[in-house]
């Protein structure tokens, strides 16, 4: 049967006659949603010959072909109903029949439904009149939809109708009422059904009830009216209901008789249905519902009997092959509740119109004695119940065929000593065949317990020897004939790693390598392949940033600790493999310390505790504690105390009157970590005391001898009677005084002589202090995209505690709303002096979340900051594109290349591109929007050829577009093309030479690498790179380009650059690679700044000197004739190669930089010119490509 199976399945054998077998059909019911554009009907089958297709509907023929309004598929039976107003026709049941010259195979019917936009009947209803407490029914009576649906009741002006224990609404969609008060009495009761899936919501006409007043009464059952059984099908959800109607409102219970309720009971609607999910055998039984009032009860009982669609017992083969004059059994057996009827048919016709006498059709089999080459058929079994229906084909393949082995022959195996090899030999026979394996070059015997003969015919050798190379014959044999097969077996040397990956210790930021090198078989060479596995996962797969794989060599560019791991070098073939382990432990400064907390509080002294974080597999030296006032010198760390790496704690020496925070640094040999989150602050007390102090009289002023002082001070509006002192200095301390109270104090001179007149009282204040509480009633109003208006509530002046100083707003930026990307807390602050309650915050960023807290703060410090408050800036205009090139100069079309904008401000939707003719006089402008926003390249084409363009560029949100970068660049003429495509074909001549050519950058270096090819791989070249800052080209001296790799140090950190790789001396000459890149940030180590380009050229100093020649003719020859417009051999149009994006300003390239790729791959245009792809032959790609991505691009050698 396995080999049958194989020649159903497969067509490498068409010799082979097979029955029809159904691959794909619809089932089910299709239905024709509004919305849809076509509905499919699906019917794929496979046989020998190749079947053919008929279908029915509802019984009777329907011929696809006749019917122009279908598409139809001519390899299947497939057909398309286009959603037309005509769909109504199609609807019904259909089947799909798949024949050929063997017999028959159908699928399951399927029926399609064309829904009718559902309606409530239109009819004039009077009023429902009732008595105070009577039971009422409004009903629905809603009209049929496709399911589901919902169904609700709701008042004119689309209030819900309150629903509870005495007003419900049952499963049928009436709205009962147990009882009935006065206050339900309304003219607007409507019923409303929505139907989800044809999206339609329609309400049936009002309905008006009047209540009048009346007494008690004892339950009775409203719903259901009689005696109920439920028949359900295993797996839905039971619902059984009942709405009782008394005065007062009676309860609901529910009971199973004879056992507890299922464990998936839940009561719902006010205790009127009760609902059980996912229904087994055990929920069957009979429930009672029992409605009590305080007159009396009501019962009610239900039958609930679970059943089960059908379902194989014991599924029919499918296939069955048998030789001439055997019986066949074909056996289908289901089960379900209630059992289903079983029908036979043959090819899709009922097996009574088959008159045979060698069959024999018992309870759940079918018996065909002495088979002959008409029973061929496909026999259908449908096993059927009122919950549905199973139906299979069984393909029956009555014949006699001789030995047919399915195997190629001449095969090649191939294995290593001591492994398991299997050698198939898969045979088609019937009646059955005889398979036998022989040695044959050398002879020998396969006897022994290496060798096993499987059932499929294949033979199978455990543990190979040297000796068992060599030729082997499959021979099968049966009554109608025989056939053999013929296969090689060869044995193959093991593949092995020499030299496995060494375990290393690597500091974070540097450079790792891991070598494997391995030894195979000759012959296993070409498909030998070398995997790298992190942590059991593939490298290249799935951690592809940051490493590169060359012949078993693994790098690892700037190491983070995400590398840190296990790495195994998998070497395969496919015969077998082997591995080797290695791990790589990544060295770092210490984590910052976390958990920092303060204990045994005093007034000139704290304890300070923290937890050590990750030493980062180096251990910890020591800690230094650093502390922050907020007063005299805020926001500047001073260092306190250094203790041991194994100390958590340390005690802290302090200052009076000083608001302290403190903070931990975790010190190892590779160097100090990050500062921890600082500790809370810890202020600590002053001394309690203020000092009074006057200006002394002058000694002219003394007028005699014996000078002194009386000081008399009180606490104003609180104290009467004057404190005194006499005193001879001018400065006195008075103790124990409040925080920031007014006292009236007065000074008054006397010597030997008397009394000075009677001084001026003055009002002053005793020390200030932090003050204690934060403006309230914080208020935003985002005014455009970068500024808001903020305003809060004063302060009380009982809690500021001094004089007031004013309001500082704090706001910092939280997230991007363009990737919803969280942002590192960078706090900003606009101090407010005086007594003011609001301010303008400008400089925001637009699309993004922030947070914003306003304090006020007196002499003395900042109080407490108000609780943040968040709010969002809107979309604004993008940035200008930092970048606009004109490249690939034709005729009549010009390609541009740009970089998208370093801060789009919100959604990109696009660019709009500007141009016109700057000749004597200026043209026309014309415009072009670009909709695309990922696009960074466009071609303008239809253009006047011999023409100078100036073009603007700029880049546009659903706000509107920012300004414009321009650029300029002219089509060419006629005369131009033939040299363009001699200065191409000496350029191609090199291409060769120098191949992938990538950088790798770092925050102070970048390493420039190449490979070369060809009999040139001894050449010089140079490199020369040049800071955007300043301008100033840097030339290296000249390198061997067999040393593959140049490295430039001492970069600075987030700085653009542009590097070019030369085969001259001169950084004015056409450079062979040319790009532009940033270094990273030096405390953001974790981006990598790694991209790798392909620009294949090379050439010899004498050529190139040649082709700058050729560019100067063509120059002069295309920009010649323009009056008030030169330009030197050294711009166009081999601007591209020698002096792209040169001209960057600092502002534009702050953020990050622009890279290129190959455009399109082509190397002629239309008119067999090549400048347009040489000038024009990068493209820009997104920043975050250019940093996130390694790409290689070749040239054809």
């Amino acid at each position: 049967m396995t080999i049958l199976m194989a020649l159903l399945s497969c067509d490498l054998f068409p010799v082979v006659e097979q029955l029809p077998t159904i691959t794909a059909q619809t089932s089910g019911s299709l239905i024709a949603l509004p919305y849809d554009e076509n509905f499919l009907f699906k019917c794929d089958a496979k046989g020998n010959p190749r079947p053919t297709y008929r279908w029915t509907k509802d019984g009777m023929d329907f011929d696809s072909h006749k019917d122009s309004r279908l598409i139809i598929e001519e390899s299947s039976g497939t057909f398309l109903l286009p959603n037309t107003k005509e769909k109504t026709k199609y609807q019904g049941k259909y089947r799909c029949y798949a024949s050929n010259k063997l017999g028959t195979a159908i699928s399951e019917e399927s029926e399609f439904i064309v829904p009718m936009v559902p309606k409530f009947p239109k009819e004039k209803t009077e009023p429902v009149v009732v008595t105070e407490g009577d039971s009422v029914v409004l009903e629905c009576n809603p009209p049929q939809g496709i399911p589901p649906w919902q169904l609700y009741w709701m008042t004119n002006d689309l209030r819900h109708i309150e629903q509870n224990e005495r007003v419900s609404m049952g499963l049928n969609g009436n709205l009962y009422f147990s009882n009935t008060l006065v206050s339900d009495s309304r003219d607007d009761y409507c019923c409303f059904a929505s139907f989800s899936r044809i999206r339609t919501i329609v309400q049936k006409p009002r309905l008006v009830l009047r209540v009048k007043p009346i007494q008690k009464r004892k339950p009775s059952i409203l719903v259901p009216s009689s005696h109920s059984t439920t028949y359900i099908k295993k797996g839905e959800e039971l619902e059984l209901e009942c709405i009782a109607e008394g005065l007062p409102t009676p309860g609901v219970e529910w009971i199973k008789m004879l056992e507890n309720l299922p464990t998936r009971t839940q009561i719902k609607n006010y205790g009127k249905l009760l609902t059980i999910s996912n229904v087994t055998d055990q929920v069957e039984g009979t429930y009672m519902c029992k409605a009590k009032n305080d007159l009396g009860e009501a019962e009610h009982h239900f039958q609930v009997v679970v059943e089960e669609p059908p379902s194989w017992q014991e599924e029919p083969v499918k296939s069955q092959l048998a030789e001439i004059g055997s019986d066949i059994h074909i056996k289908c057996s289901a089960r379900g509740k209630p059992q289903p009827t079983i029908t036979w048919k043959r090819n899709g016709q009922p097996l009574d119109d088959f008159p045979s006498t060698n069959y024999k059709v018992l309870d759940d089999r079918i018996i065909i004695l002495r088979a002959e080459q008409r029973d061929t058929a496909v026999y259908q079994c449908e096993a059927s119940n009122r919950h549905g229906t199973l139906l299979v084909n069984a393909n029956v393949l009555v014949m006699n065929h001789p030995p047919l082995i399915l195997t190629q022959n001449y095969l090649e195996y191939a294995t290593m000593l001591g492994k398991s090899v299997i050698m198939d030999c898969r045979v088609f026979s019937s009646p059955p065949a005889t398979i036998n394996w022989r040695r044959e070059d050398p002879e020998g015997s396969l006897d022994g317990e290496r060798y096993s003969l499987l059932k499929n015919g294949s033979l199978q050798i455990h543990k190979v020897e040297m000796e068992d190379m060599g030729q082997y014959k499959c021979l099968a044999n049966s009554s109608e004939g025989t056939m053999s097969l013929t296969t090689e077996l060869f044995i193959k040397d093991s593949t092995r790693i020499v030299e496995p990956p060494q375990d290393m210790k690597v500091k974070r930021g540097s450079m790792a390598e891991l070598e494997c090198q391995v030894e195979c078989d000759p012959t296993l060479r070409r498909e030998l392949e070398i995997l790298w596995m992190k942590d059991g996962m593939n490298i290249l797969s799935n951690f592809s940033e940051g490493y590169f794989t060359d012949d078993g060599i693994l790098q690892i560019v700037n190491v983070s600790h995400s590398d840190q791991g296990n790495y195994t070098c998998v070497v395969r073939t496919s015969l077998d493999q082997d591995t080797a382990s290695a791990y790589i432990t990544v060295l770092d400064v210490p984590a910052p310390p976390v958990q920092l907390t303060l204990s045994e509080l005093k007034d000139r002294s704290v304890r300070l505790q923290w937890v050590a974080a990750s030493d980062h597999n180096s251990p910890i030296t020591e800690f230094i504690i650093q502390y922050e006032e907020n007063h005299w010198e805020p926001e500047k760390w001073k260092e306190i105390i250094r203790v041991a790496g194994s100390q958590f704690s340390a005690p802290l020496t302090l200052y009076g009157h000083i608001n302290y925070q403190f903070r931990v640094i975790a010190v190892n040999a590779i160097g100090r970590s990050h500062p921890s989150m600082p500790s809370k602050r810890y202020k600590t007390p002053p001394c309690g005391r203020d000092t009074l102090m006057f200006a002394p009289l002058l000694p002219v002023e003394h007028n005699g001898p014996g000078l002194e002082y009386k000081l008399s001070y009180r606490l104003l509006g609180v104290e009467d009677s004057w404190k005194e002192q006499m005193m001879k200095r001018h400065s006195f301390v008075v103790r124990d005084t409040q925080t920031f109270v007014p006292y009236e104090v007065k000074i008054q001179a006397f010597n030997s002589h008397g009394w000075a007149p009677e001084p001026r009282v003055v009002t002053g204040y005793s020390g200030e202090d932090l003050p204690l509480a934060a403006p309230e009633d914080i208020s935003v109003e985002v005014l455009n995209s970068t500024l808001l208006r903020v305003s809060w509530s004063p302060v009380p002046q009982t809690a500021l505690r001094g004089h007031l100083g004013g309001y500082t707003v704090h706001w910092w930026q939280t997230q991007s709303l363009l990737n919803s990307k969280r942002i590192p807390s960078e706090r900003q602050s606009l101090t407010i002096p005086g007594n003011r309650s609001h301010t303008m915050v400008p400089g925001l960023k637009p699309f993004s979340e922030y947070s914003l807290t306003v304090n006020i703060f007196n002499r003395r410090g900042n109080g407490p900051s108000s609780s943040p408050i968040s709010f969002t800036t809107p979309q604004g205009v993008p940035e200008q594109p930092p970048i606009l090139r004109a490249t690939n100069f034709q005729k009549d079309s010009i390609t541009l290349v740009w970089a998208p904008p370093h801060e789009t401000n919100g959604f990109l939707t696009g660019y709009l591109l500007q141009y016109q003719t700057v000749n004597e006089t200026l043209g026309e402008l014309k415009s072009v929007n670009i909709n695309a926003p990922d696009t960074t390249q466009w071609v303008l084409r239809d253009l006047q050829d011999d023409n100078w363009y100036k073009f603007y560029l700029s880049a546009c949100t659903q706000v509107g577009c920012g300004s414009a970068i321009s650029e300029e660049g002219g089509t060419i003429s006629e005369a131009s093309s033939f040299l363009y495509f001699v200065l191409y074909l000496l350029l191609y001549k090199f291409l060769s030479v120098v191949l992938n050519i990538s950088t790798f950058v770092s925050d102070t270096s970048a390493r420039i690498s190449w490979r070369t090819r060809g009999e040139r791989s001894d050449s010089q070249l140079y490199v020369a790179i040049m800071n955007h800052r300043d301008g100033i080209w840097q030339l290296s001296e000249a390198l061997n380009t067999s040393k593959c790799f140049h490295l430039v140090e001492g970069l600075s950190p987030g700085t653009v650059y542009t590097v070019r790789l030369q085969a001259s001396h001169r950084v004015d000459d056409p450079s062979i690679f040319e790009e532009v890149f940033k270094t990273r940030k030096g405390e953001n180590k974790h981006l990598v700044a790694s991209q790798e380009w392909f620009v294949a050229i090379m050439c010899a100093v004498a050529l190139l000197t040649l082709l700058v020649l050729i560019g100067c003719f063509v120059l002069k020859n295309k920009f010649g004739k323009y009056a008030g417009k030169t330009h030197s051999a050294s711009e166009k149009p081999l601007k591209s190669s020698q002096q792209l994006f040169t001209d960057i300003k600092e502002d534009d390239s702050s953020e990050d930089s622009s890279t290129m790729s190959e455009d399109d791959g082509s190397e002629f245009d239309e008119d067999g010119s090549f400048i347009g792809e040489y000038s024009g032959f990068k493209r820009r790609v997104s920043t975050e490509e250019a940093v996130n991505s390694k790409s290689t691009l070749s040239v054809p050698a």
